[in-house]
Order: structure tokens, then C-alpha cells, then sequence
């Protein structure tokens, strides 16, 4: 990691340095930029992982098993009832004394043809099985808000069981999981920030690493706070897109605009009245 343009001056006054905070995040050094990958790239993959996750848990706690009902409890039990941060330590320092010595997440990882260091992979898997426990309620919301004549009818045509949940229940129910998955994957890109705590060299750990080597600690974590301002920022953009397409009704049938959602409040509908209201927030 290359800090020697942030290195501390002579002036080492509490006083806010415009010119190094300017240095530091306009235009974004090549630490950052890397961070900033590693950032976006770590969220992305953990929340598809934790939406196929939870979508098995939902599934697997919704099945005539009891087996599957306890597993899945027990998973979601476990996930949410525990903090990111020691679930992240568990599996990360963790993982040898379950498999005989065996790291698991050594330095560099060969995976699918990519070298990966195993910090990242370890922060992957944390990420992703804490997201499932989130996703799984979610998407068994999502399945309990279809009419179940829905799914008579389905069978009464002689469809399966997976059939009817494919093409019948959860292609409805992605109406009313979009929102709150929208949120999840916001809360994701911030939750990324944990990976400095097991040498992770995203754009939080950068920000840690400016402001060891310049002692700039408002200007390098006010520049590192812009970015994640930035990519939340454009994410609800996307996700207001992705809303719209779908005719995703948000807050008892209004759609909640751009700004509505970034400053946490949607438009609801009483009666003749409408009322402002906090919109859901993350875990």
C-alpha cells in the first residue's frame, strides 16, 4: 500500500488540512482505488451468496421436515442472535480447529482460476452466511404475502411443489422482498468496512493506514466517509430504477422517490391523509 504522498508535515496543529484532504480523495490514489474494489466486489458476491442462502432457508423452514425446520432455526437462530464481527473472527481464526489444523483461509486462495487472499475469502463466507439468516426472513415473508389459493390452484393443475414456487410464488413475492433486499445490500457495502479488523486492505483500512502515516485522522476518515456516501448514494439510485421496473410498491402503495429514501422517510397512505413515516432501516 503506497501512503508516502499522505505522510505527516511539519504542521501537525489540530487544524483541518484542505490541501492533504483534497490530495487524499481527488483524484483517489491508487490505494483507494484498489479499497474501493475490494469494497464493491466483496459486497456483491456476499449478498448474492446470502440471497441463495436465504432463499433455502426460507424454503427449508417452510418444508413438511422437520429436520429442515429445525436446520433452518437453528441457522437463522444463530446468524442473528450472534454480532458480524465474532461470526467474522470464528470463521476466520476459527476454521482450524474444526477441521484438524486445516487452514482453510491461508494467504493467497486459488479460486475458479483467481488468486484470492484468504483474509477476503474468510470475510466472503462470514458475510454471506450472516446475510442468509436475514435474507431467510425475508424471503419467507415475501412467500407468506402470496394468497396460498395461489398455490391450491397450482396444485390443482398438477404442479410440483418446486414448480409452483418458481413460477407461481416467489416470482410474486419478489415484489415485497426487492425493498428490504435493496436495503440489505446498502447495509453490505458498509459492513465491508468490518474486513479492516483481519488486515483487509479495503478502503476503510486505507483510510486507518493514511491516517497512521500523516496523523490526519478527521481528513483521512471525512474522505473515506464521502466514498461510502458515494456508493450508497449510487445504489439508490439503482435500486429506485430497479423499483420502478418491477412496479414495486413501497409503503402502502406509493412509490418512495429518490431522496425520499435517502433520507429514511416514504409516503404513506391513510385514508384521505398522508403521513410521513420512517422507512425500514437494516438489521
Amino acid at each position: 500500500m503506497n501512503l508516502l504522498p499522505f505522510v505527516a508535515t511539519a504542521n501537525s496543529s489540530f487544524q483541518f488540512d484542505i490541501g492533504w484532504f483534497i490530495h487524499f480523495v481527488f483524484p483517489p490514489s491508487p490505494a483507494l482505488l484498489g479499497g474501493l474494489a475490494i469494497t464493491i466486489y466483496v459486497a456483491v458476491i456476499a449478498q448474492a451468496v446470502g440471497v441463495v442462502l436465504g432463499v433455502l432457508s426460507a424454503l427449508a423452514g417452510m418444508s413438511r421436515s422437520r429436520v429442515l425446520r429445525g436446520i433452518s432455526g437453528l441457522y437463522v437462530w444463530f446468524f442473528r442472535g450472534t454480532p458480524l464481527l465474532v461470526q467474522l473472527f470464528l470463521v476466520y481464526f476459527g476454521t482450524p480447529y474444526l477441521f484438524g489444523g486445516i487452514d482453510l483461509f491461508p494467504n493467497h486462495v486459488g479460486l475458479v482460476g483467481l488468486d484470492i487472499k484468504g483474509a477476503v475469502l474468510a470475510g466472503i463466507v462470514a458475510f454471506s452466511v450472516n446475510e442468509g439468516a436475514y435474507m431467510s426472513e425475508i424471503v419467507r415473508a415475501g412467500i407468506l404475502s402470496i394468497d396460498p389459493g395461489q398455490t391450491e390452484a397450482a396444485k390443482s393443475l398438477g404442479m410440483t411443489y418446486r414448480l409452483t414456487m418458481m413460477r407461481i410464488v416467489l416470482p410474486q413475492a419478489l415484489r415485497v422482498i426487492i425493498p428490504p433486499l435493496g436495503n440489505e445490500f446498502n447495509n453490505m457495502l458498509k459492513t465491508t468496512s468490518l474486513l479492516s479488523v483481519i488486515a483487509v486492505e479495503e478502503i476503510f483500512r486505507v483510510a486507518q493506514a493514511a491516517n497512521s502515516a500523516s496523523f490526519k485522522t478527521f481528513e483521512a476518515f471525512l474522505g473515506v466517509a464521502l466514498y461510502y456516501l458515494a456508493l450508497t448514494t449510487i445504489w439508490s439510485a439503482i435500486q429506485g430504477v430497479i423499483e420502478r421496473r418491477l412496479g414495486v410498491s413501497q409503503a402502502g402503495g406509493q412509490q418512495a422517490s429518490f431522496w425520499s429514501r435517502m433520507f429514511g422517510f416514504a409516503r404513506r397512505t391513510t385514508g384521505t391523509a398522508e403521513v410521513e413515516v420512517p422507512s425500514s432501516g437494516g438489521h
